[in-house]
C-alpha cells in the first residue's frame, strides 16, 4: 500500500493522529521536500541535503524526496509497495500539487493500492483572511523572474477571474535544491541556497507585467491580501494595494497573495479591513473600485 499523508501547514505536530500512526508503522517513509516546506527548524525535521535522517517527533528514519527522485525516479519510492506499506509525506494536503497525482497514476499502473490521509492546505487555510472560499476563481502560480525570463501567463488567468469578479489565490515560488544553469550544464551536483518568494516580490512582479499589458488587472491600486506562515503561531496577514504590499515585509516564509475580485462581499471587507496597512487608503480604494457595500 502507498499512503499519501498530508502534514498540514505549520510544524511537525500538525500531522493528524491517523497520519502519525501510519508513519510509525509503515516500512519506509518519504518526505516530499520541494513543493513546500514545514515551518520548523530544519534540525527538528529535515535537512534537505541529507538523504536519510532520524526525525525525533515521528520517531523513525525519513527519506527526503527531492524533485529528481519524485519526478524521475518514482519507481524507487514505489519499490515493494505492492507487498509492504510505504508512506509519502506531503506538506499541506497530498493533492495540492500535480506531482503527487502523477505518483498515484504510476502506482495504479503497477497495481499498487493507494490511500490518502488529508490535511489542511493553503487553498483552505487562506480562509483565515476572511475571504469566502466560494468567491475564489482559478489559483495561479508566480515564479521568480530572471534577467531573461519574465513569464506573464499568470496575467491571463488573473484577467479571467477578474472578468467574473472572483478572488485569485497566487502561490509563490520556492527554490529548494535548485542548480544554476552553469552547474546543470557541467553536470556538477552543486545547489543554490534555498529561496522563497515574498509577497513584496510577487506584488512587484505583478505591477511590472501590468505596466506592460495596461489592462487594469493588477495595477498599483488593486487591492490584495498578503499572508505569511498561515497556521503558525506567528502568522501574518496584511491587506492593501499592490503598491503598498510591494513595500511591505511580512517576515520569513512561506508567503502567498490573494488578489481581490470586484464581487467581494461587504462582510469580507469588514474582516480584512482589520489587516489593512492603512485603513484610510483601504476604505478609499474599496469605495472607488469595489463598489462599497452591496
Amino acid at each position: 500500500m502507498l499512503y499519501l499523508i498530508g502534514l498540514g501547514l505549520a510544524d511537525e505536530t500538525d500531522v493528524s493522529v491517523k497520519g502519525l500512526e501510519l508513519i510509525r508503522k509503515v516500512e519506509r517513509v518519504y518526505l516530499e521536500a520541494y513543493t513546500s516546506i514545514l515551518l520548523v527548524d530544519t534540525a527538528k525535521l529535515v535537512d534537505i541535503h541529507i538523504a536519510h535522517i532520524q526525525e525525533s517527533y515521528y520517531g523513525r528514519p525519513i527519506i527526503v524526496a527531492d524533485r529528481e527522485l519524485v519526478e524521475s525516479a518514482s519507481d524507487e519510492i514505489l519499490a515493494g509497495a505492492d507487498m509492504a506499506d510505504v508512506a509519502f509525506l506531503v506538506v499541506g494536503d497530498p493533492f495540492g500539487a500535480t506531482t503527487h497525482t502523477d505518483l498515484v497514476l504510476r502506482a495504479r499502473e503497477l497495481k499498487i493500492p493507494v490511500r490518502s490521509v488529508h490535511n489542511a492546505s493553503i487553498v483552505s487555510a487562506v480562509g483565515a483572511t476572511g475571504l469566502q472560499l466560494y468567491n475564489f476563481g482559478q489559483t495561479v502560480s508566480m515564479v521568480f523572474f530572471t534577467d531573461n525570463w519574465r513569464p506573464a501567463s499568470f496575467y491571463d488567468r488573473l484577467k479571467e477571474n477578474h472578468q467574473i469578479g472572483l478572488h485569485t489565490l497566487v502561490l509563490l515560488d520556492i527554490k529548494v535544491k535548485e542548480q544554476s544553469l552553469e552547474n546543470l550544464a557541467r553536470g556538477r551536483a552543486i545547489y543554490d541556497p534555498p529561496r522563497f518568494m515574498t509577497v513584496a516580490q510577487c506584488a512587484t512582479q505583478m505591477l511590472e507585467i501590468e505596466e506592460q499589458r495596461k489592462e487594469g488587472i493588477c495595477g498599483p491600486w488593486t487591492l490584495a491580501v498578503g499572508v505569511a506562515r498561515i497556521g503558525a503561531m506567528d502568522q501574518r496577514i496584511a491587506a492593501g494595494t499592490l503598491k503598498q504590499l510591494s513595500e511591505t515585509d511580512l517576515g520569513p516564509p512561506l508567503h502567498s497573495l490573494v488578489l481581490l475580485g470586484k464581487r467581494a462581499h461587504y462582510l469580507e471587507k469588514d474582516f480584512i479591513r482589520d489587516f489593512a496597512i492603512d485603513e484610510g487608503t483601504f476604505d478609499g480604494v474599496w469605495s472607488e473600485y469595489y463598489g462599497g457595500e452591496h
